[in-house]
């Protein structure tokens, strides 16, 4: 991880006259970033205290204070996102990055959002979950006038309760949260809450989807469902940071869901309880052990649990199709098909033909196809014992003894203690069980009556 005074690029005010609210005032400066590596956590230099969170693969806004309220600069722009090594892509989003940066305050603080709209077209910020005055509330037409190219507008309200949030447009929306513009917000609890524990690490990440056809770099903005990448704060893996944490650390994970299904996130290793959702902090007695839980279409999701073991636990969704990159939909399954005599005259045409398939999808992980330039592979990403075959939305938690308080790199492989680690068995096989002559625990079949089956075919809507 780089020190994040080395990435960020102050690039000055935006014009104060254009901001009709408040006249001549100065604004904040525009601060920036240009890389996709997890920042370290910004620790609050002015107004009340709180653990910071630690965005994956992102960082948090800064602020300055001004007569007692904390005022932000979000910009909303194109910018260019590494999806994966190898894979750039054309997205709009906020202050050089998509999503943008996480906006952190403290319940009860009053905070002032300068947002300046660099796009072609107009848009607005909708503050997803947070109690405000209606005219803050962000819905282009509905409750304010839309943000036009070049112009520059404040929101001001009162962070109320305690919780995880996001943001994102509401205006033109199909195309502008397809193409990226979305961001995360933590309030903090002012003081000691009873169902907001303290916690050693406090993680956060959005989840987001895009459709990019292999060789290009802009989504397309018309796809409901065919999704291609399935990312995490716009990172697929092997460009998914991992989650670092020190062994017996109290974690917190804050999960927002922009793409456009359900994903039930599943964690290795631990057992955790959901703490909280965009409504608050869930009660204790409402609370359960998990390892997967659903996060649906505009939720958010926080669980907590104690990192008891160490290693490298695999963490994703456990929609299959949502662990692979660059996923096409219309491709005939060939498993089990016999291709040789087939292979032998494509060749004599296409000497490069090559079958894929016929044994599963892995055979596509080793081999060392050419694929259009910007793109990233369907499954990828190698471990300390070969490919591990996956991609799209999914990382690890590494937990390690030696981490130390406040330590976010990344520790490297896990190092098995000897004999824990599966292996292949290369003596005698036990016998299969089998039932004893004369035994009737495992008795056979009786032949039923034969079962005819009618099939009656569709014939229209007649009587619905």
């Amino acid at each position: 991880m780089t020190s994040r005074r080395d990435f960020f690029k102050l690039t000055g005010a935006v014009a104060a006259a254009s901001v009709s609210p408040l006249g001549m005032a100065a604004l904040p400066e525009i601060v920036s970033m240009d890389t996709p590596a997890t920042q370290p956590p910004l620790t609050p230099p002015s107004g009340r205290p709180y653990n910071p969170v630690v965005t994956l693969n992102g960082w948090t806004l800064p602020w300055r204070m001004k007569d007692g309220v904390k005022e932000f600069h979000l910009v909303a722009e194109p910018v260019v996102r590494e999806i994966a090594p190898g894979m750039k892509a054309h997205l709009w989003g906020y202050n050089g990055q998509s999503p943008g940066p996480t906006i952190e305050v403290v319940e009860g603080d009053r905070v002032r959002i300068f947002v300046t709209n660099r796009l072609p077209e107009h848009t607005t910020i909708h503050w997803h979950g947070q109690r405000l005055p209606n005219g803050m509330d962000g819905v282009g037409g509905l409750t304010q006038p839309h943000i036009k190219p070049g112009k520059t507008f404040a929101y001001e309200f009162v962070a109320r309760r305690p919780g995880t949030f996001m943001y994102h447009p509401h205006a033109d929306e199909m195309t502008q949260m397809a193409m990226g513009m979305m961001g995360f917000w933590v309030t903090h609890p002012k003081g000691k809450h009873p169902l907001i524990e303290t916690v050693d690490r406090d993680f956060c990440f959005l989840l987001n989807a895009y459709d990019i056809d292999p060789g290009s770099a802009t989504p397309s903005v018309n796809t409901m469902l065919d999704f291609n990448l399935w990312t995490w704060n716009s990172r697929a893996f092997p460009g998914i940071d991992s989650l670092n944490v020190r062994l017996n650390d109290r974690v917190r994970i804050r999960i927002g869901n922009l793409t456009m299904t359900n994903h039930p996130m599943h964690l290795h290793g631990v057992e955790f309880e959901v703490t909280g959702t965009d409504g608050g902090p869930t009660p204790k007695g409402a609370r359960w052990p998990e390892v997967t839980t659903d996060v649906a279409v505009g939720q958010m999701r926080q669980i907590e649990f104690v990192a008891s073991e160490e290693g490298d636990w695999a963490f994703h969704c456990h929609k299959s199709h949502h662990t692979m990159n660059a996923m096409g939909h219309d491709v005939p399954t060939m498993i089990g098909v016999d291709h040789r005599g087939l292979i032998r005259k494509l060749q004599k045409a296409v000497p490069d033909y090559m079958v894929m398939g016929e044994r599963g999808m892995a055979d596509m992980g080793e081999m060392e196809m050419e694929i259009p330039e910007n793109t990233a592979p369907m499954m990828t990403g190698t471990g300390p014992f070969g490919p591990v075959e996956m991609g799209g939305m999914f990382s690890m938690l590494k937990v390690r003894k030696n981490q130390k308080p406040g330590d976010y790199k990344d520790p490297g492989w896990y190092k098995h203690p000897a004999g824990t680690v599966a292996y292949e068995w290369t003596g005698a096989l036990p016998d299969p069980a089998r039932p004893r002559a004369g035994s009737k625990a495992m008795p056979a079949a009786s032949p039923g009556p034969v079962t005819q089956v009618q099939i009656r075919k569709p014939s229209g809507h007649a009587g619905h």
